[in-house]
């Protein structure tokens, strides 16, 4: 994509309205739209929040993410970061001040989830990403991001199935996932 036509892209993404209920995302340069979560999903992510000290961390949910190095602006289902470590106003936070992005699972965002944005916060050097999977019941967190663009990957991966403590060291936690629900009757898949 030649930088006119990613200005272009970054425009037209920053311009279309947006019905009530969906969620628009720009990944590396593809504007992605997503219905409303599921319940599950929406407990999942307050349970997480619940468990993560509010006078050290910020938790930030439908915050648009900067990725410096990459044509995209993920919206993660959680965000955590230090407080007072992100800009006073505006709709993008660089990654660069998140510690922790968390993403749960539908049945529509598996590829997107466990591949696309795994590249593409790896690529914006976010130290970690959880990735909650209520159609497989585990956990899957990733840390030590490397390289760039579509190359970047995380070299560290802990699965954690549901049920099981997951250690967030860099939050200075475990995450207990007894309570996480799971999505019925959804095919299950086989990413890890």
């Amino acid at each position: 994509m030649t930088a006119v036509d990613e200005r272009r892209m970054r425009e037209l993404f920053e311009t279309i309205e947006v019905p009530e209920g969906v969620k628009i995302e720009l990944l590396r340069g593809e504007i992605v739209m997503v219905a409303g979560p599921d319940l599950v999903h929406n407990r999942i992510v307050q349970e997480v929040m619940d468990q993560i000290p509010r006078q050290k961390w910020e938790r930030l949910q439908t915050q648009d993410i900067d990725i410096l190095s990459e044509q995209s602006e993920p919206v993660p289902d959680l965000v955590v970061l230090e407080r007072d470590a992100g800009p006073e106003s505006g709709r993008l936070l660089p990654s660069a001040v998140v510690t922790v992005l968390v993403e749960v699972v539908s049945k529509t965002s598996v590829d997107r989830d466990y591949g696309i944005k795994r590249s593409i916060y790896a690529a914006g050097k976010v130290p970690a990403y959880l990735i909650i999977d209520p159609i497989v019941a585990h956990c899957v967190l990733l840390t030590e991001p490397v390289g760039g663009g579509d190359e970047a990957d995380y070299t560290v991966q802990r699965i954690t199935k549901f049920g099981d403590r997951v250690p967030l060291d860099l939050l200075g936690i475990e995450l207990d996932t007894g309570d996480f629900g799971i999505l019925p009757g959804v095919r299950p898949h086989r990413r890890p």
